[in-house]
């Protein structure tokens, strides 16, 4: 009797143990405000997102990615544009407020509209807070803009992606 309640214990333990150390990290960060779309999915101002309203800091994929969803099948509605994404109303100056679940060393962040990098942010590999915030130029861009949001990872071949709907 002994022995098998030590075999069962040791096997849980086991067991546990593997179920902790390789488990994927559930958390990393997305853009808060304005809203980007894995917010507004949270938020439940779009529907039918599918698993990101679950989980809005959840949007890896390899670095050197274009697109809202990160290579992501899992989270490919965000690049879906018939979903008809609300867009903020914003200045030619805009502040992007990331909340960060898991802080990862960081190497750069960057903004894009369309294939053009409208800024860079470099950290140089350290560790952000829990909040980070940005304040991008639009240069000068008027009517409705689409910022692709690029934060990369400072130790790893992955980054995370959001994208954010403006009318100028």
């Amino acid at each position: 009797m002994r022995r098998t309640l030590t075999f069962l214990a040791t096997a849980v333990l086991a067991i546990g143990a593997t179920v902790f150390i390789a488990s994927p990290a559930m958390a990393h960060g997305y853009i808060s405000s304005p809203p980007s779309r894995q917010a507004m999915c949270a938020q439940g101002r779009v529907a039918n997102c599918g698993d990101i309203i679950y989980e809005p800091q959840s949007v890896e994929g390899p670095k050197g990615l274009r697109s809202c969803h990160g290579g992501n099948a899992r989270f490919a509605q965000l690049s879906d544009e018939s979903k008809g994404w609300p867009a903020t109303s914003v200045g030619n100056t805009v502040t992007f407020n990331w909340v960060l679940t898991a802080r990862h060393a960081t190497s750069t962040w960057e903004y894009y509209i369309g294939n053009t990098r409208i800024a860079v942010f470099n950290d140089g590999g350290k560790q952000p807070g829990a909040t980070v915030s940005h304040t991008v130029s639009l240069g000068g861009r008027t009517g409705r803009q689409k910022v692709l949001a690029i934060w990369n990872i400072a130790d790893t071949a992955n980054a995370f992606y959001s994208c954010v709907d403006l009318q100028r």
